[in-house]
């Protein structure tokens, strides 16, 4: 009999299931997986994976879920610093009369690295690895997620009114190269060009927009058909609704991100599969909003690439994955009247590999795979809430809370072990978040 040396590893994670997502349906139970240099090595049984690996470091989890890290595909995680602050106001009043005017007053460097922060430590500690971000000053969200080895595609605003970060067209657009120019060769930061909805870009603006973004390869990241008042508006001001003036402009394609996307007809739908277009579900916003209900399964049945988002806390009021993946199925069900639409294995698709293509990170990500970077989340499933466990799939998408998660890794680096944040200081934290409530109430006041 030949003694087989056993493979060094950095890293074997064994659980007693793991969900890959790729290939579609699979569980395998009392699985490991191996890590390398940040990268999935192998995965495999785990008497097999003792008997060819010889780790640095074993976790074995044998009452958890190990699934790939949750991508938050639309976030405005600065204003996590705005939680609660303007609630139960439909969108317009909620933006026109409160958001804008307390952001006007306390925005800036501090304010966004001070939020993102704050967001970054309450996503890890909710299985989240990677967020698709869309707020002003992204250099210094890129830096902070940098900073804490966060994933993250930072999308640079673009709007048609002066803000704490440009006065002009020009400025926008010059911050936004530069930022591209910064981050374009890192292997957590991506870039995108966001522009803020077609009620606040014109038509000169999209064009550029367009012409950069095919230059530099890079998506874009758009609220669209956010509500029935934006296509009315658009109708009204532009003669056509709000999809059919992108396409003019020659946006609707496989770079676009469209965020929200509640109004739709089968045409529509229709074309942004034809045209690879990502539609992002944020359920719990556009709920709290009354912004309206995107039409889930019809967008899957058409073949469109769905991925899931939380939005703002300011319009949230959260930033829990599982939670909104949750209510995504839920909603669409009922939607489509079919309580068979949008199921289990959809869901945490959609939570994972469908955020990574919309961001353009699925080769990287977003699915258990050889090669693949080691964004990887373990869930206990132990706890009564989430026993008699006779389907893995069903109870992380019906019944898993984010307190369940245990372990979190990014790139194969611990984030997150037995419900502890490393690298992060949370009473400091939590301490920071209060003195920015003692700020916003004196603006307010």
């Amino acid at each position: 009999m030949t003694n087989i040396t056993p493979q060094p590893c950095d890293l074997l994670i064994e659980a007693g299931w793991v969900v890959p997502v790729v290939p579609h349906g699979v569980v395998l139970t009392d699985h490991a997986v191996a890590v390398s240099g940040g990268r999935i090595q192998a995965i495999l049984p785990i008497a097999d994976a003792r008997a060819q690996f010889a780790p640095k470091d074993t976790v074995a989890r044998s009452e958890a879920v190990l699934i790939p890290g949750l991508v938050n595909a639309h976030t405005h995680n600065p204003m996590t610093l705005l939680r609660g602050i303007a609630d139960d106001l439909p969108l317009m009043t909620w933006l026109q009369q409160h958001i804008w005017p307390v952001e006007a007053a306390v925005i800036g460097p501090d304010f966004v690295a001070d939020g993102t922060t704050l967001a970054i430590a309450e996503m890890l500690r909710g299985g989240t690895t990677c967020a698709n971000e869309n707020y002003f000053f992204p250099d210094v969200q890129a830096g902070v997620y940098k900073k804490y080895g966060f994933r993250a595609r930072v999308g640079a605003v673009i709007i048609d009114f002066p803000s704490a970060w440009a006065s002009c067209d020009d400025e926008y657009f010059d911050r936004a190269c530069q930022l591209h120019d910064t981050w374009r060769d890192d292997a957590l930061i991506g870039t995108a060009f966001a522009p803020h909805a077609p009620y606040t870009v014109n038509d000169a603006n999209f064009e550029r927009i367009r012409m950069l973004a095919d230059q530099l390869d890079v998506p874009v990241h758009l609220h669209l058909h956010e509500t029935a008042q934006e296509v009315s508006d658009s109708l009204k001001l532009h003669g056509q609704r709000p999809i059919a003036r992108i396409d003019r402009l020659g946006l609707l394609n496989d770079r676009l991100i469209a965020v929200h996307m509640t109004e739709l007809t089968e045409g529509e739908i229709q074309q942004c599969a034809e045209r690879g277009v990502s539609v992002v579900h944020c359920p719990e916003s556009n709920l709290k909003l009354a912004s309206g209900f995107s039409p889930v399964c019809a967008l899957l049945k058409a073949g469109v690439n769905l991925a899931i988002g939380t939005d703002g806390c300011a319009s949230n009021n959260d930033l829990d994955m599982f939670g909104e993946t949750r209510s995504a199925a839920l909603l669409a069900k009922a939607v489509a009247r079919d309580a068979a639409g949008f199921n289990a294995f959809e869901a945490l698709h959609a939570a994972t590999l469908g955020g990574a293509k919309a961001l353009g990170f699925e080769h990287k990500i977003g699915s258990i795979e050889v090669g693949k970077q080691a964004d990887l989340v373990c869930v206990d499933v132990s706890p009564l809430e989430t026993q008699p466990l006779h389907h893995v799939v069903s109870q992380l998408i019906y019944a898993v809370g984010r307190h369940q998660v245990s372990d979190v890794w990014i790139n194969g680096v611990a984030k997150l072990r037995q419900r502890e944040l490393l690298g992060m200081d949370v009473d400091a934290i939590v301490a920071n978040a209060k003195q920015w409530r003692h700020k916003i109430a004196q603006v307010r006041a």
